[in-house]
């Protein structure tokens, strides 16, 4: 089976070389993301394409297999093989990949990320979301959920994703400072970029706390498997499941209230920031405090960070539009 993903994954490499070499002139931009073929990055992909065609630039994305570090780096050298003008990478280990950006950079390619802030190597960072204000905007609606009193667990997409543990420290102090009755279960788990695994440690952990009542997920797939394991235990009202994710594959979820709610930035939009973004740096121009950018509003940077707040709420009455949308 890993020789199929990992054959795969070199064909999704080639097609990308053979679809970057119709847009020499213009400058290719090639986008990793954390991991292809889930609605998230799915969107995102649409969104490179769309704004690329827009704009006249050879924009494509490449989803790796799994959420393998090491594959990305690997999507990494490639790019840089192929002489792309820019990089753009939703990184799974901002560390692992500091080595590749960097000779990305030193190579003269322009390097942006997405979800990963004061990324090394780096020479923009954009955020939809600031940390603080996911995290607590999540915590406070568990909060109300879960009645301001009990258990509950954290998920992440990995260990060593910035942004979601960022996230995740940030749920985590609010709720030990405004909720002392609230409980964190054991460490957070890296499980919530893979819906089976997130499915599985949730089930776990609700047969090892049979006190729990929630879950914050942070990671598209988490709040999925999460949900299906809240469902399988008949635990619907009792356990309540919190965290971003794609509103089309957690429809039924959310109706059925396996998932309780959540917040989102519309990952098409990260699409084509990453796109206007390299259209501006190709053209040199520089980016500053005060400057309107599409998708982004009225920016102010900190250091090679760019953070808004454009934060869209998921429950029963926003899914079905946010679903239509192809999200």
């Amino acid at each position: 089976m890993r020789k199929l993903l990992v054959a795969a994954f070199a064909a999704s490499l080639s097609l990308a070389a053979a679809f970057g070499a119709l847009g020499q002139e213009a400058g290719k931009v090639g986008v990793v993301v954390k991991i292809g073929g889930i609605p998230w990055f799915n969107a995102m992909e649409a969104g490179i394409k769309e704004k690329g065609a827009a704009l006249g630039i050879d924009a494509f994305m490449i989803g790796p297999t799994s959420a393998d570090p090491a594959l990305q780096v690997r999507a990494i050298e490639d790019l840089i093989a192929q002489g792309v003008k820019v990089i753009g990478v939703v990184p799974n280990d901002a560390k692992v990949l500091e080595p590749v950006l960097t000779k990305a950079k030193e190579n003269g390619i322009i390097v942006i990320t997405h979800e990963s802030p004061g990324q090394k190597g780096a020479d923009w960072n954009f955020e939809l979301a600031s940390a603080n204000g996911f995290g607590e905007a999540h915590a406070e609606l568990l909060a109300k959920k879960m009645g301001g009193k009990g258990k509950y667990a954290v998920f992440v997409g990995s260990l060593t994703v910035p942004l979601h543990n960022a996230w995740a420290d940030a749920a985590i102090a609010y709720l030990k400072e405004k909720y002392p009755e609230m409980e964190v279960v054991g460490e957070r788990y890296g499980v919530a970029e893979d819906a089976d695994k997130s499915r599985s440690t949730a089930l776990d952990l609700i047969s090892a706390n049979p006190d729990l009542k929630g879950f914050l997920a942070f990671g598209s797939q988490g709040p999925i498997g999460a949900g299906r394991a809240v469902e399988e235990r008949r635990k619907v009202g009792e356990i309540f499941v919190l965290g971003p994710f794609s509103p089309g594959q957690g429809q039924k979820l959310i109706k059925s209230d396996a998932i309780s709610g959540g917040f989102m930035w519309n990952p098409k939009q990260a699409g084509e920031v990453f796109v206007t973004l390299a259209d501006k740096l190709m053209k040199g121009e520089k980016i500053k405090a005060g400057d309107e950018i599409e998708g982004l509003g009225k920016i102010n940077p900190t250091g090679n960070d760019i953070i808004v707040d454009q934060l869209v709420t998921i429950n029963k009455d926003t899914v079905d539009e946010l679903a239509a949308m192809g999200l």
